[in-house]
């Protein structure tokens, strides 16, 4: 999938902006052509829809919502070939373009797109996207559709997820036209070793020539192909040398240009380029490796979140939270739990983060309550479930978009699944092999798992290059004691490592709920002072274990949720307030990071 940007032969048209919006009643069918007398909304794209309008029943709709727009089309747009893009939109899509409709898409965290060159006309053309944002047991992520009747009233909808984030939906990412001649390219494929080596695919739409050329960080031309024939199939791959390479890792993230022409039978040019990184990651002896150095991840589990916008795309809070992370000395983050946008992972390539790129699977267990948490039994969930087919969508799209960014070093399949039930290996094994099949650069892959999957019990960790494990002792479960919490961490760490004794190990979540300025000379629940402690009782048992290999902290800044009793305001465990405030745990963290030796 190629990054819509301008070239030589492409053009891209901006339609973020104030589109029309409205609420559409449960049963409505939209058909092309809108009703009359309905009231629109203005609505800002990129963001979700829930914060914008005030009231309880705009913020917790369920079901459909109506954006239109009107674009123009000038003859020069049609001149080759017209495609419509989203970057995501949450969680379903039908799109229609002139009272046709184009098509749909499934999934609110990864592009997709239209070819509308046939549907549109010069001048203003009408644009509708009927946006669905119910979370079940079909969808990525997964929740549940609920119906209560109370006396005297009429029958209410609600949607509990499983998870423990706000659903926030909506045009969440940007969307664009964008040009290519009549003959393109439809994807590149590229990656660098640590010797210089470089191995290269492109899928073009025909027959035709291509060339080729590396231009190193500085912008000079470092490698050059002569004209490659391009046969009717459209694939051709390919791979050179580069001598004196400059390695990409944390410290230096030397980003290289790979400049593709393709070249049609009819004669039209393609130009295109793709950003890539020389590097490798491996695991052996029982730790994670970049460019033949043991690196220890250090930093947290994220979420696209912020006042107002929610989920919606934001640069402005992207840097900012970079900035903090390297002020921190933290050098990674899960982007959990779905794929982040695509301007972020631009942003890590360039300023040297490591990435864990998660597929949008959380709430895969049917035990799970509207805060992620268990809300009652677990009843067959791989029966249930019908997420299967789904899940190979997404984690297509997901590799597809994102495999050559070098800053993605692991993918994650999951994230705290029912892992620990019958039916959990035979669910997860094919989905490990396909991004494995799917990967280029066969990154090592992982799935999260909860508390609730021990070493006895969980079925998955055999498939695993890497243990990602959540834990919240000291919170979830011996509250308040954290000698009782760092003994029970550290047995069953080992306990893991006993089981499988060449896997690194890593804490993938783990901290405790917050008020910011709430503080306690005894570092009593929920003040700064027990998050600190906390985070320094998990750290101790880290170093004292050499197969730890990394801690990802849960969170790097507090987040909206379900409205539930168990949350006040959202989940408070981020080091940083939701407007990236700093709690006590931030510093103590920075004093932590900035001085260990590990990796």
């Amino acid at each position: 999938m190629i990054y819509p940007k301008i070239t030589e032969s492409r053009m891209v048209f901006d339609l973020n902006g104030i589109w029309d919006f409205r609420l559409m009643e449960e049963g409505e069918v939209y058909t092309g052509e809108e009703q009359e007398g309905k009231n629109m909304l203005a609505m800002p794209v990129p963001s979700a829809f829930n914060e914008l309008y005030n009231g309880r029943e705009f913020a917790d709709h369920v079901g459909n919502m109506l954006y239109r727009r009107t674009i123009t089309v000038t003859e020069e747009m049609l001149k080759g070939r017209l495609f419509l893009r989203f970057a995501s939109v949450a969680h379903q899509a039908q799109v229609w373009l002139n009272g046709t409709l184009l098509g749909s898409h499934q999934g609110g965290f990864l592009p997709f797109s239209f070819e509308i060159g046939k549907v549109v006309h010069v001048g203003e053309n009408h644009m509708a996207v009927v946006v669905n944002n119910i979370v079940d047991h079909t969808t990525l992520p997964a929740g549940r559709l609920v119906r209560q009747r109370f006396p005297g009233m009429e029958e209410e909808v609600h949607n509990l997820p499983n998870f423990d984030f706000y659903n926030y939906s909506g045009i969440i990412r940007p969307v664009c036209l964008y040009t290519t001649p009549s003959t393109y390219m439809e994807d590149i494929s590229i990656q660098g070793k640590v010797n210089g080596r470089f191995m290269w695919k492109i899928k073009a739409s025909g027959k035709g020539s291509l060339n080729i050329r590396i231009l190193d960080p500085e912008g000079r031309e470092v490698y050059a192909s002569e004209s490659l024939s391009v046969d009717e199939s459209g694939c051709l791959s390919g791979e050179g040398q580069i001598e004196n390479v400059r390695l990409w890792d944390t410290k230096h993230p030397w980003l290289y240009q790979l400049e593709t022409m393709f070249v049609g039978e009819n004669g039209e040019k393609d130009c295109c380029g793709e950003s890539f990184g020389f590097r490798e990651v491996e695991i052996r002896d029982c730790h994670l490796y970049l460019n033949g150095e043991p690196i220890y991840l250090k930093g947290f589990g994220k979420h696209e979140d912020s006042p107002i916008r929610g989920r919606g795309f934001d640069l402005v809070y992207a840097v900012k939270d970079i900035a903090l992370l390297k002020w921190m000395g933290a050098n990674s983050f899960r982007t959990s739990h779905y794929p982040y946008c695509e301007e972020m992972l631009q942003l890590c390539d360039r300023e040297g983060i490591l990435l864990i790129d998660e597929a949008p699977a959380v709430g895969l267990h049917t035990g799970f309550s509207a805060t992620g948490m268990l809300g009652g039994k677990s009843n067959k969930t791989w029966e249930i479930l019908k997420t299967g087919d789904h899940h190979r969508q997404v984690l297509r799209e997901m590799v597809e978009r994102d495999k050559n960014h070098p800053s993605v070093i692991l993918w994650s399949v999951a994230n705290e699944p029912a892992s620990e039930e019958e039916g959990a290996r035979e669910y997860f094994a094919p989905l490990v092999d396909l991004v494995k099949e799917l990967d280029p650069q066969k990154r090592p892959v992982t799935i999260v798992t909860y508390e609730g999957s021990s070493p006895e019990s969980c079925k998955v960790a055999e498939l695993c290059d890497i243990l990602m494990l959540n834990r919240y002792r000291g919170w979830y479960d011996t509250e308040g004691n954290l000698k009782g919490a760092a003994a029970l961490l550290k047995d069953e760490l080992e306990r893991f490592h006993l089981r499988c004794p060449d896997k690194p190990i890593m804490l993938g979540e783990y901290g405790a709920d917050t008020i910011a300025g709430f503080h306690d000379v005894n570092a009593r629940l929920f003040s700064e002072e027990y998050q600190a402690e906390f985070l320094k009782v998990y750290g101790d048992v880290f170093d004292a274990l050499p197969f730890i290999t990394g801690e990802h902290v849960w969170n790097f800044a507090d987040f909206a949720t379900a409205e539930n009793i168990r949350r006040v305001d959202g989940n408070k465990k981020g080091v940083f307030t939701r407007d990236r405030k700093p709690k006590l745990a931030a510093h103590f963290l920075r004093e932590r990071w900035s001085g260990l030796k590990k990796g």
